[in-house]
């Protein structure tokens, strides 16, 4: 417990500090028309572990009226600007976090306490991101995405770490993908401190599944050792398995 809380700390102190280093600039930004930070936004962005957050999120998922009729779920179009990339990475990170915290919350069959830990560090680092990208963007930011979970076994181990692979090296090159696209220097720089934690998770679960292949030619170019670059458009047709949603990724950078 207490290697998990010194773990999340020091993520969020990281981004604290960012925060605080975007904050010397909102003036400017705001002139341009740049998503900007609030005194209120830091101070809640501390809270970016919380459990009690991710609980809410998770409630809210794959939710139906009570007259059984069809769920109706908002459409999302983003914009082709900082906002647009921004919200990119904000609905990335919504289904990464919503998925470790039903990981955490029902853990899978004769998990061990380490596996649980780590687990729970990811959980923390995941919630920290989509709490960031949601304070960052403030009124620019799309709603919660509905995730559906229904075709993965929670239970299983074998199920559960796939799952969290390809959550991962997705997350990797999705990032990747759009970076050249990204104008503002400080979203930049941040979209590289994120993708170097998300490519942390990758290897951590790529180890757990097969000892010793914490990267692999499917995700890194063997003659550059570059990790691979995921179009929009392609990282939504792996994603939509699990939202609900429809999200349109069309004016994107490519």
């Amino acid at each position: 417990m207490e290697k998990e809380q010194t773990t999340a700390s020091k993520y969020k102190n990281d981004v604290v500090v960012l925060a605080h280093e975007r904050q010397a600039t909102t003036n400017k930004e705001h002139e341009k028309g740049m998503p900007a930070f609030s005194s209120s936004r830091r101070n809640f962005l501390a809270l970016a572990g919380s459990a009690t957050l991710g609980s809410a999120f998770l409630l809210n998922a794959c939710k139906k009226s009570d007259d059984n009729t069809p769920a109706t779920y908002a459409s999302v179009t983003l914009t082709a600007d900082d906002y647009g990339i921004l919200n990119y990475a904000y609905a990335l990170e919504q289904l990464e976090a919503a998925f470790y915290t039903q990981v955490i919350a029902t853990p899978y069959t004769s998990i061990s306490a380490s596996e649980l830990s780590l687990l729970t560090d990811i959980k923390n680092h995941e919630v920290a991101h989509r709490e960031f990208f949601k304070s960052a963007l403030g009124a620019k930011a799309i709603g919660g995405l509905s995730v559906n979970f229904t075709s993965i076994n929670f239970k299983d181990r074998a199920s559960v770490l796939g799952a969290a692979m390809a959550f991962e090296d997705l997350g990797v090159g999705a990032y990747n993908g759009v970076a050249h696209g990204i104008a503002n220097a400080a979203y930049l720089t941040l979209a590289g401190k994120i993708v170097s934690v998300e490519a942390r998770h990758a290897a951590y679960i790529r180890e757990l599944i097969t000892p010793g292949s914490f990267a692999g030619s499917d995700v890194i170019d063997a003659s550059t050792g570059i990790d691979r670059a995921i179009t929009p458009t392609n990282v939504l047709k792996s994603a939509s398995v699990y939202i609900y949603n429809s999200i349109d990724v069309s004016k994107l950078p490519l």
